[in-house]
């Protein structure tokens, strides 16, 4: 979804920010193993940030906004959220003042409506945009059950993720 939000929304990069702690107290691997597996899809263009992990945020993305705001000033920053998202979007802490902070792009996911979509949040439509319904619910289902991830992750995610046993 970062590749293609980068191709078909003209965003120079995309850097994704590992939580230090879920919001809504979901089960979370260990930091570490987070860190690394988000390491592994960095390249040129996607960046590893730890400013959450690093400023011990609560998860709440309102938190992350100033330190963004103050560290990169020069930066034109734009949150990106897949579709699944959208349903629970008013459950985000401060979400009415979040969206007036930030420009939201809305991935499509197969599967998921684009309801309810506020103000402030913009849907990419593209002819060449590929949706699909992989999420890291399925990944580890899928592992849970003796499937293969093969293509369905990078290659070097699956050799990790093989590699320390996880998810089984």
């Amino acid at each position: 979804m970062a590749e293609q939000a980068m191709d078909l929304a003209m965003i120079d990069e995309v850097w994704l920010l590992p939580v230090y702690r879920h919001t809504f107290n979901k089960h979370l691997n260990e930091l570490q193993i987070r860190l690394d597996l988000t390491r592994l899809l960095t390249n040129h263009r996607i960046k590893l940030s730890t400013l959450e992990i690093d400023n011990k945020l609560s998860g709440q993305t309102i938190e992350l906004v100033p330190i963004l705001k103050k560290g990169y000033p020069q930066h034109r920053f734009i949150f990106i959220i897949g579709s699944d998202q959208l349903p629970t979007f008013h459950k985000w802490g401060e979400y009415k003042k979040l969206l007036k902070l930030l420009p939201f792009l809305v991935m499509p996911r197969a599967g998921f409506s684009l309801q309810p979509l506020y103000s402030g949040m913009r849907v990419l439509d593209h002819p060449l945009l590929v949706t699909t319904n992989i999420s890291s619910t399925i990944i580890r289902d899928r592992i849970k059950k003796s499937l293969t991830i093969n293509n369905l992750v990078p290659e070097k995610v699956r050799e990790y993720i093989e590699e320390k046993g996880l998810y089984k």
